[in-house]
């Protein structure tokens, strides 16, 4: 486990989890709660969304082999699916799709459970989350490196959490060229890595590397 691989790993968890734009969500999310109400649920949020993960660093590949599916083949297809999500990052889609989300679990749920859904998921722990820190797994095969995973995932959590915290004065320092200007740049990064995934898979399912 070297310090390049837990930076990738941190760098990756935080493009998914693209603190920024939830910031903005979660201010919706949370119209007409207090202070005090928002921070509990954005603990809620968080840490019910890194438990999911954590779950899923232990346990995905056990899950993979289980449904026959190798290593190389899922950090081919998890690749393309986080190539595309950084596409609709760049294009601004993915904020819209979360957005649409946010406003139906609004109007069913009146924000009861607005922690666990959407928040938790599918917002933090959605699809694309989860299939990066399965591939990620893929890199930590130890069992201390599994718990260096975990506490990268933490890690981010925590800056998502911050984030949440003070997502009022990110949204207003930002404003909306500020925030669209970050998030295309994750979405650039996340490109890059994702293309890294596939190449990798390629190698190992093909190659034997």
């Amino acid at each position: 486990m070297t310090v390049e691989l837990i930076i990738n790993a941190f760098v990756t968890i935080i493009v998914m989890f693209d603190p920024p734009g939830l910031a903005a969500i979660f201010l919706g999310l949370t119209t007409g709660m207090t202070r005090s109400q928002r921070i509990q649920v954005a603990i809620r949020g968080t840490v019910t969304a890194a438990g999911i993960l954590a779950v899923f660093a232990i346990a995905g590949a056990t899950i993979l082999n289980i449904l026959g599916i190798s290593l190389g083949a899922f950090r081919i297809a998890g690749g393309l699916l986080l190539f595309w999500i950084a596409f609709e990052m760049i294009f601004e889609k993915r904020h819209e799709r979360q957005e649409k989300s946010a406003e139906r679990a609004i109007t069913k749920d009146h924000i009861s459970n607005v922690a666990v859904f959407p928040l938790a998921i599918p917002l933090i722990a959605g699809p694309g989350a989860i299939s990066a820190v399965i591939l990620l797994a893929g890199s930590f095969y130890q069992p201390v490196e599994r718990a260096g995973l975990i506490g990268v995932i933490v890690a981010a959590s925590l800056v998502l959490f911050a984030f949440l915290v003070i997502a009022e004065r990110i949204d207003q320092f930002l404003g909306d060229t500020g925030r669209t200007i970050l998030t295309r740049l994750l979405g650039v990064i996340l490109a890059a890595l994702s293309v890294q995934f596939v190449v990798d898979g390629i190698k190992q399912a093909f190659l034997g590397a």
